[in-house]
């Protein structure tokens, strides 16, 4: 991950963490739900690794949210 868009992996990370939140999901349901490790999903969230589109989109699908919401960087 390049610390070029170091900011915009944070914001992702929050947007998942409060999507994930507000579906009820820890952090464990969730990755297991997505097939990976925890320790990636929690590395996802505080923008410590990247995230592929392809997880992105299975990520949307499993909290029932678009793209664009989860895009959405609040100020």
């Amino acid at each position: 991950m390049k610390q070029d868009y170091y900011e915009e992996y944070r914001q992702l990370g929050l947007n998942i963490a409060y999507y994930r939140k507000a579906r009820g999901y820890t952090q464990l349901q969730l990755a297991e739900e997505l097939d990976i490790d925890r320790s990636h999903m929690s590395g996802i969230e505080i923008a410590t690794q990247g995230i592929s589109l392809d997880l992105v989109f299975r990520l949307c699908k499993v909290l029932d949210i678009t793209p664009v919401q989860l895009f959405d960087f609040r100020a």
